[in-house]
């Protein structure tokens, strides 16, 4: 197919009506409808459905989806209208089930939970980690067991009322200490390669239908644990959930796409049209108000995309997974003690999003679950650059309401030389089991079995 010679998928020329307007020829009629080529093939393909509508209904009812508006764009000359006419992916949906949400923050990198959260007056600890260690003075709130690192000040008003925990020594089935593997295993919520999709989009799965803002990726890629059949968008930002073209155009284009559902009430996807038009509109309203908090909310990426996902739970659009990432983990040099270093460095900026996260939400983050994950913990004994090397046993921070808070839960193998896994923290608590334990106490997915196949269940306790 060459650009000035367009034709349909089927090889056959576009069908031409009395009643429809005639179609443009070539790329170069085509731009005279619209911005770009994207939009104004919705906008031709509109005006011919709407002119063949009135003599040809029994089209519409046998059959006409979106896969057909598809091939009516691909007749003048565009072959990917999906995913050319959104700067993010639009999704149909219907009414939400559950008015909570789960935010999973990816700690991508490998983080030392035995620098976040630390085994008091440990001498297994001190005496492996002498440059790094962070001594029991300087720890703050935690339990009679641990103690947080000071840089979570932010968080320590949520650890004392009950919204915040902690799950020491957690891994997955994974024990090859390298970042794809783990990181791979982690966000399919399986030990075999056999299972394809993400544990998230298993999870939508079970939720059932949603709006189009029932889960969505902050950045500028799909997370792993997303992958799979279910609709989902990839945000970078609220204001990008748009359509693409110029200001003062689009408003054409979302007209066309409303007019092909215009008046087919029987039509299967004319009320999920309905949902996803409104949901454009819904963004672009969400978009243009200026958005107030009381919350401090720092700078940077992470905590913009914190604030992204704060904004649409606010809105109410029925978001109910969001995955946000935040990298810089895999600390081999310069960890640093409570003073200073990378790893405090990094601690400021996720206890400050995470704390202004919470505190924009005020009584809505009991409706919210946030869970961190990382691909492995760390080695016990700090190697010769003041770092850590790829360990087994890590840790998971958790946040929101529903929970039995303000402690450090799962089994705690020890740091004793008999205890180790390898010279590494032991794996002594799956993730899954505190991931579905969550799911099932705040989201309602009783079955974890789809979720987590080959799990054997056992309860920590995290949530009531």
């Amino acid at each position: 197919m060459t650009q000035d010679s367009p034709q349909p998928p089927d090889g056959n020329p576009p069908r031409q009506t009395d009643d429809a307007p005639p179609r443009p020829r070539t790329a170069q009629e085509l731009r005279r409808h619209g911005p770009n080529l994207a939009e104004a093939a919705i906008r031709v393909h509109a005006e011919s459905v709407n002119g063949e509508l009135t003599g040809q209904r029994d089209r519409w009812r046998h059959g006409f989806t979106r896969r057909r508006v598809m091939a009516g764009a691909g007749a003048v000359g565009v072959a990917s209208l999906a995913g050319q006419i959104a700067t993010t992916r639009v999704a149909f949906g219907a009414p939400a089930t559950t008015n909570r949400t789960l935010v999973v923050v990816f700690l991508r990198g490998g983080m030392d939970g035995l620098s976040v959260v630390v085994p008091r007056g440990d001498r297994n600890y001190l005496n492996a980690r002498r440059n790094i260690a962070v001594p029991d003075g300087a720890l703050i709130a935690g339990d009679d067991r641990f103690g947080l690192h000071p840089a979570l000040a932010p968080l320590e008003p949520f650890w004392k009322s009950g919204r915040m925990a902690a799950v020491h020594a957690v891994a997955s089935p994974d024990a090859s200490r390298s970042h794809f593997q783990a990181q791979d295993c982690l966000e399919r919520g399986a030990a075999s390669t056999g299972v394809h999709t993400g544990w998230l989009d298993r999870v939508l799965a079970a939720l059932g239908p949603g709006t189009t803002f029932r889960a969505v990726a902050e950045g500028s890629a799909l997370p792993r644990s997303l992958v799979g059949g279910e609709n989902k968008l990839v945000l970078q930002g609220i204001r990008e959930f748009d359509l693409q073209g110029f200001s003062g155009v689009r408003a054409s284009t979302l007209t066309a796409l409303k007019s092909l559902y215009t008046g087919l009430d029987d039509h299967p996807l004319a009320t999920q049209a309905t949902e996803t038009l409104a949901s454009i509109a819904a963004a672009r309203k969400i978009a243009s108000q200026d958005y107030r908090s009381t919350a401090q909310w720092p700078g940077g990426g992470f905590a913009d995309q914190l604030r992204d996902v704060a904004r649409l739970i606010k809105a109410k659009v029925g978001l109910r997974v969001a995955a946000v990432d935040i990298g810089g983990w895999d600390m081999h040099t310069n960890i640093g003690g409570p003073d200073g270093g990378d790893m405090r460095n990094r601690l400021n900026e996720l206890a400050g999003a995470l704390g202004a996260f919470a505190a924009d939400l005020g009584p809505a983050i009991d409706d919210v679950s946030v869970v961190t994950m990382s691909e492995f913990g760390r080695r016990v004994e700090a190697n010769g650059s003041s770092g850590t090397d790829h360990g087994h046993g890590g840790l998971m921070l958790l946040l929101g309401g529903g929970m039995n808070g303000g402690k450090v839960h799962g089994r705690w193998p020890g740091l004793g030389a008999g205890a180790l896994d390898q010279g590494d923290l032991a794996g002594a608590n799956d993730y899954r089991d505190v991931l579905a334990e969550l799911l099932k106490s705040r989201l309602g997915v009783a079955d974890h079995k789809p979720i987590f196949p080959g799990l054997k269940h056992r309860e920590i306790g995290v949530y009531r």
